[in-house]
């Protein structure tokens, strides 16, 4: 049903950077069900700041495989899912230009855990991902890594169905898509 994915990235902007690394898992609406994660080569340097934040390196990338070689994965792990990630619409623009490089339109439903956030668990001072999980005693083992923040996303998600299902509102989780 759903495919909680995070990245981490050569920059900011998807449509000049590239992806180092990729975290999916797989949620059935209940519970992580599958998952993957790995570095991939960008085929360009990682600017310094990006490897001081994720502590990401050339050095180890240079082995990673690059996103060609992880693409039939990936479209596996989220086809006939709802795309969710915090802050959804950094993440979705850097797949599916990465996919667009390739010559493949990606095209998945969205979710957004922030948009989410801000309307199911309102009066937070802020809904960063590193902040709200603070606020709901939610560790992060491995900020600003994929895996790390992914897992980190999916039991913010968890939290979200529960209070979701606690306002009876079975179509809020519409709302909240990007694309």
């Amino acid at each position: 049903m759903f495919a909680i994915i995070d990245i981490e990235t050569t920059g900011n902007r998807y449509n000049y950077g590239k992806i180092t690394e990729i975290a999916i898992y797989q949620h059935n609406g209940q519970e992580v069900t599958s998952s993957f994660s790995t570095l991939i080569d960008p085929e360009m340097d990682i600017p310094y700041f990006i490897t001081q934040l994720t502590g990401i390196n050339n050095k180890m990338v240079k082995n990673a495989p690059k996103f060609f070689e992880v693409a039939k994965t990936i479209i596996e792990m989220t086809k006939g899912r709802t795309f969710i990630a915090h802050n959804v619409s950094f993440d979705y623009k850097f797949i599916r230009e990465e996919y667009k490089r390739l010559g493949y339109d990606y095209n998945q439903k969205t979710l957004c855990t922030i948009k989410m956030a801000r309307r199911l668990l309102p009066g937070h001072h802020s809904y960063s991902l590193g902040k709200i999980c603070a606020d709901l005693g939610i560790e992060i083992n491995g900020r600003h890594r994929a895996a790390g923040d992914a897992l980190a996303t999916v039991k913010l998600f968890e939290i979200l169905l529960e209070k979701n299902k606690t306002i009876g509102d079975s179509k809020t989780m519409n709302n909240y898509k990007l694309f």
